[in-house]
């Protein structure tokens, strides 16, 4: 007999950006890193053979709670990688629910429908996962092996074994982050042990019970219609910091953001939640880029929108911006007394790595790697 554990990996940023990430390599969080510790205490007294991953960083660096303890070498297995998005891969969930309604709703519940171009159905992920899962049964016989993946092809490989569409089993629950199924596999029987148990989680501290935040997605901002929008936007974040407009250069900033994105037409970037836009993020697309730096000119949400959970969205469109770029780090400018603004970077990852010039006073130079 061969026992089969499948684990999920652990929050990635997928999870935290509120984005489409199925073949995107996403990278864990710091709230996955807990996770991955918390999982290998889990596992510190089970005996395992082998493990398994995905073709995807997530995967992989969620596997060490097990390979590395164990002293394993972690091998790749892509029957076990996630759904295919095809066009939708990277797509923000705010310009799934607002562009593309239907497949939004198609891809929550499973849908026949789902059929990206470019993308994977339900019904083939579940055959590619479930025939890879029996074939390393059959390659291990009375062995234990770990095989760590990702949630909508778990979610189908369990309906599958069921005899069901994943769209026929709505009984069967999303595993969540580093959840842990059980199975025991003979020839062609199997038998179901446990399934998405996320118990060792129940020791880390509980994240305080919010609503969804609101999901946003992002367009060109167009400088000649919206520029009152932008420079209003440039004057209030000015008079958060310094209280009024003494020295405040509007004119100035909104040459600056011209000519950034006459260099690229997505350097200025308006945040929009459905129809409304809600914010600005602005890319320096060249700047240090001969030093793998990725910089934000200018992050602003709008007072209404703040504390919501959409600040960490304008980070991730950021990152899955610069990071194909090859771009090692984030990095920005931030007044050193505005706290608030402090504090929201730090929580994300940023650390002061220097000063630089600010229009009035010094700045703090924070950065994130990539």
């Amino acid at each position: 007999m061969t026992r089969i554990y499948i684990i999920r990996h652990a929050e990635a940023e997928g999870n935290l950006f509120h984005r489409a990430h199925g073949w995107f390599d996403g990278h864990i969080t710091a709230t996955g890193m807990e996770q991955i510790a918390a999982l290998e205490k889990r596992f510190a007294d089970i005996h395992v053979d082998t493990a398994y991953a995905s073709e995807l960083t997530r995967t992989q660096i969620t596997a060490q709670a097990v390979v590395a303890p164990k002293g394993l070498k972690l091998r790749i297995e892509p029957g076990l990688n996630e759904i295919r998005m095809g066009v939708y891969e990277d797509v923000t969930l705010g310009d799934l629910i607002y562009h593309h309604p239907e497949e939004r709703v198609n891809f929550g519940t499973y849908s026949r429908k789902w059929a990206p171009e470019g993308g994977d159905t339900f019904a083939q992920a579940a055959e590619r996962f479930t025939a890879t899962f029996f074939r390393l049964a059959q390659r291990h016989p009375d062995e234990t092996i770990c095989l760590f993946t990702h949630s909508a092809v778990i979610r189908c490989f369990q309906a599958a074994l069921r005899g069901k569409h994943p769209e026929d089993a709505p009984d069967i629950h999303t595993c969540g982050n580093t959840g842990v199924s059980c199975y025991e596999v003979k020839g062609d029987k199997f038998r179901i042990v446990y399934e998405n148990d996320t118990t060792h989680l129940d020791s880390l501290p509980k994240p305080p019970r919010r609503n969804m935040p609101p999901l946003v997605w992002f367009q060109p901002m167009d400088l000649n219609r919206e520029a009152q929008r932008y420079y209003k936007a440039r004057e209030d974040a000015w008079r958060e910091v310094y209280d009024s407009l003494h020295g405040f250069d509007g004119p100035g900033y909104l040459a600056e953001a011209r000519r950034e994105q006459e260099e690229n037409p997505w350097a200025v970037q308006q945040v929009m939640w459905e129809e409304k836009p809600i914010g600005i993020l602005q890319l320096a697309i060249h700047r240090e880029a001969r030093e793998g730096v990725g910089y934000i000119s200018f992050l602003y949400l709008d007072p209404a929108y703040r504390r919501q959970g959409i600040g960490i969205q304008l980070i991730g469109q950021a990152v899955c911006t610069y990071r194909p770029m090859g771009r090692r780090c984030l990095q920005l400018s931030c007044a050193p007394n505005n706290a608030a603004a402090q504090h929201f970077y730090r929580r994300w990852g940023f650390q002061k790595v220097g000063q630089t010039a600010g229009s009035k006073t010094p700045l703090d130079l924070l950065e994130k790697p990539l």
